[in-house]
């Protein structure tokens, strides 16, 4: 289990030693005295010696760690000014992540002569364009957006030095690695790169050797890559919304494939009920079912075609999901000892997890007394909110809609015009904008939720990570 008060180090065998602010170059003294910072963050005092060294790193550290300053300063030192041409690459999941990114390094850039544009999907191409043109020689962005402009040649990373993947975790639960991997295609192929993520899973270590040359690993995190470890998070749900709190939690999520535990056969229906609602895939499993019908649903589970399994904890003695990134319960179990088998579902083979509790007020002394128990560090997070999952759902859709676009023939675009002037006039009245979110919301759970119901109509732009194990959206915990 994680200690709950020292975070695990680990360094590469040939480390390279910490530095201080004042052992830097002027130019990034300069810069952080810019930004405000009197010193340097763990990250950034063990992080940045490698990239100057120009060895390629993957780093495990959390939201607040300093990271984005960790792959900035040392910019200012392998970036040339004077060519005004793209030097540096840095991908992200989300849009806000690309405004701030840009924002910190514009700060920090100040004075030094180096531009930055961010770019990112569902806005227009015209000013992102126009930085280019401009010469800047950081570029953060979404990959979507960043392989649209490759494409259409708006963009060239034939002098790139520098590729940063930032949150990678958080970019194959959004669904870019095909993306990612097409990107590459543009790539120069003498270049550094660094990866920054919260978890480290096979998936990312998978990313990061396609990627990187040779990486270390620095880790600076609870979370260690080698070890099998849980994260345990508890929310606090208001009582007569739990059901909506778990549907909210599982979007911003988005596991590949989940457990979510109730106490009762009861609670496991109604809350299999909700989520099919909802347009997920899932189904239940209890006692009451017949072996035939138990068979039949853990079929669809080891096949990949059921995402979530509402079960008890009797019903689901016996199930192993090796690469299992999740397990939500529903309700804390009366016995400490239970939540350990539930929460030990995730986190196997050395892969990170999981284990996210829902409690009412009243059920804290639960968490208390089971962290107590078995030493556990607990973590509260908030229910996301409304526009947390608005967000994150428009992003994921943009994202596999620019990527339909970008591979549509000409034929097809030519077809695709004759709606342009319908899309208008419904854009102009509620009628019209409600009709637009229903196509829209269909469209979202047959490419993102793989709706069974309704048949899709084509690959969905998103994609899977190598082994299928799509990590999740982290923005509100980790970042």
């Amino acid at each position: 289990m994680s200690d709950p008060v020292q975070d695990i180090i680990q360094e590469p065998e040939s480390a390279l030693p910490a530095v201080q602010l004042s052992e830097l170059p002027q130019s990034i003294q300069t810069a952080a005295k810019n930004a405000g910072w009197h010193q340097l963050t763990p990250v950034q005092s063990k992080g940045v010696p490698y990239q100057l060294a120009g060895r390629d790193l993957m780093v495990q550290a959390r939201t607040g760690s300093g990271k984005t300053g960790a792959f900035l300063l040392p910019m200012l030192e392998t970036l040339d000014a004077s060519r005004k041409e793209p030097q540096a690459l840095v991908l992200v999941p989300t849009r806000e992540l690309a405004k701030q990114v840009a924002k910190d390094a514009e700060t920090l850039f100040a004075g030094s002569g180096l531009g930055v544009v961010s770019v990112y999907g569902g806005v227009s191409y015209k000013p992102q364009i126009e930085g280019f043109k401009q010469g800047v020689q950081l570029v953060v962005g979404t990959p979507g957006r960043v392989l649209d402009h490759l494409i259409k040649r708006n963009l060239k990373l034939d002098s790139l030095r520098v590729l940063i993947f930032d949150e990678a975790d958080r970019m194959l639960g959004m669904g870019f690695y095909p993306d990612m991997v097409d990107v590459q295609r543009y790539l120069p192929a003498e270049r550094h790169g660094y990866m920054f993520s919260a978890t480290f899973p096979q998936t990312v270590q998978s990313l990061a050797a396609r990627f990187l040359n040779n990486p270390d690993f620095l880790s600076l995190s609870r979370d260690h890559v080698h070890v099998t470890d849980v994260e345990h998070i508890y929310v606090v749900t208001p009582r007569m919304d739990k059901d909506r709190s778990l549907v909210r939690l599982i979007e911003m999520e988005n596991p590949q494939q989940a457990l979510i535990f109730c106490n009762t056969k009861a609670r496991v229906n109604y809350v299999a009920t909700v989520l099919k609602r909802f347009g997920f895939s899932a189904d239940e499993l209890s006692s009451d079912l017949s072996q035939n019908a138990r068979e039949r649903v853990l079929g669809k589970l080891r096949d990949g075609k059921l995402r979530f399994l509402v079960a008890t904890d009797v019903a689901a003695r016996g199930i192993d999901i090796p690469e299992l990134s999740h397990v939500f319960i529903y309700e804390p179990p009366e016995d400490p000892e239970v939540y350990i088998h539930r929460a030990g579902r995730t986190g196997r083979a050395g892969a990170g997890g999981d284990a996210i509790t829902l409690i009412r007020n009243l059920e804290k002394r639960e968490i208390t007394r089971i962290a107590a128990m078995y030493k556990i560090n607990f973590k509260e997070q908030p229910v996301p909110t409304d526009e947390d999952v608005s967000n994150i759902v428009a992003q994921r859709l943009t994202a596999h809609l620019e990527g339909q676009l970008r591979n549509r023939d000409k034929l097809k675009a030519e077809r695709m015009e004759r709606f342009l002037p319908y899309v208008k006039e419904l854009s102009e009245t509620e009628e019209g904008r409600q009709l637009i979110a229903m196509v829209l919301d269909d469209l979202y759970h047959r490419v993102v939720h793989k709706n069974e119901s309704e048949p899709d109509s084509g690959q969905s732009q998103g994609g899977q990570s190598p082994s299928g194990n799509q990590r999740s959206g982290r923005n509100k915990r980790r970042r």
